[in-house]
């Protein structure tokens, strides 16, 4: 099978990762390399220039590229998740606009949905958008933990239209509606924010709203209906549990590594404990892959727990892979001390573990 990334990329990506941690933010030259391996394009319809690949291959991408570098991993599922809602929801006008530069990395694609007080689920925004008298929208608010703040040439806004009719109980709220805003707007002014323990290289930060003027051609999707888009979001298939699996496998790689390199091999003991940890690496990515597959009477489900179990495993695998390598994984700036806290930082994003929780939860309380 034809390797998903090149040999250059690879190279790239692994020379990189360690001084992107280093630095808090992304490699210049790892993120150039990434726009030019074509690889963004996979969540692009052929039409506009892109793979056509379903949620499998996305998965696939994500979990090879965290395999080097996790916080390129996020920047890339974020950039596909916008690509695919644009291939949804976009009108014809947008589809030809803009998929094409997503497609050969001309542009880079981020969201700047979470805000400070919005809760996991994002049904409180603060920020809003008003339609003005000339027909175009001003945004004004502050997202938070948005991936590729600064980096990105194309932003998927969440931001409140209307005051909603009810709470609701899912993902989103009613009266809330999706603007793609251009880095190059004056009124998106990007950050790169809190200082991370994790994803240190995944440029996540924060994203103001100052008086931002954007046409109604570039609103996403009905207006009041964001919900609906963000329904579908689980429903393609594509999980951020793919990151957690190529952390997993990193750790799982690097964990054999120092067996074999000191060896330990030899004991059967240091054997069957990678055994369990091989088999653990495998039940989550058959989650995942299953997800992708959409082979569930539920593929809304099926997502959710594929990022669930993932991320959780993935960090019980670091940990565990922590403990094999004892003193020689625990000096500042260690590989497995790196993936650990990138690990850890799955769980809080969307869905956050505990709303995937209360999400599936919520087919048996409602």
């Amino acid at each position: 099978m034809r390797p998903l990334l090149t040999a250059e990329l690879r190279a790239r990506l692994s020379d990189s990762v360690e001084k992107s941690d280093a630095a808090g933010e992304p490699d210049p030259a790892a993120l150039a390399a990434l726009r030019a391996s074509g690889l963004l394009g996979t969540a692009v319809p052929a039409r506009h220039g892109g793979a056509g690949g379903d949620a499998v291959a996305v998965n696939r991408v994500v979990e090879e590229l965290a395999t080097l570098d996790p916080s390129m991993a996020i920047i890339a599922f974020q950039h596909f998740a916008v690509s695919a809602r644009i291939a949804e929801w976009g009108s014809e006008e947008q589809r030809g606009r803009l998929l094409p530069r997503l497609a050969d990395g001309t542009w880079l694609a981020a969201s700047a949905w979470s805000e400070q007080g919005a809760g996991a689920a994002k049904r409180n925004l603060a920020s809003t958008g008003g339609r003005l008298a000339d027909g175009r929208w001003r945004l004004d608010g502050a997202k938070t933990f948005a991936t590729g703040a600064g980096v990105a040439d194309l932003y998927l806004v969440l931001v409140q239209t209307a005051r909603p009719a009810a709470t609701g109980e899912g993902y989103g709220a009613d009266g809330q509606t999706f603007f793609l805003v251009e880095s190059g707007n004056p009124g998106l002014v990007p950050d790169l924010g809190p200082d991370l323990a994790g994803m240190r290289g995944s440029a996540t930060g924060l994203v103001a709203l100052d008086g931002c003027l954007v046409p109604d051609r570039d609103r996403l999707g009905p207006e009041g209906g964001a919900a609906a888009v963000i329904a579908g979001v689980r429903e393609s298939g594509a999980s951020l549990g793919a990151v957690s699996v190529g952390i997993a496998r990193a750790a799982f790689d690097l964990t054999v590594r120092h067996a074999r390199g000191h060896g330990l091999l030899d004991l059967p003991t240091v054997r069957h404990r990678l055994v369990e940890l091989a088999t653990r690496l495998e039940a989550a990515r058959a989650v995942v892959e299953r997800a992708g597959a959409r082979a569930s009477a539920d593929p809304g489900a099926a997502t959710l727990h594929s990022k669930l179990h993932a991320s959780v495993a993935a960090e019980e695998i670091c940990l565990d892979a922590a403990r094999m390598l004892g003193s020689a994984g625990y000096r500042a700036g260690d590989r497995i001390g790196r993936l650990l806290s990138d690990a850890r930082g799955i769980a809080f994003m969307g869905p956050t573990n505990d709303l995937c929780r209360d999400l599936l939860a919520a087919s048996w309380t409602g």
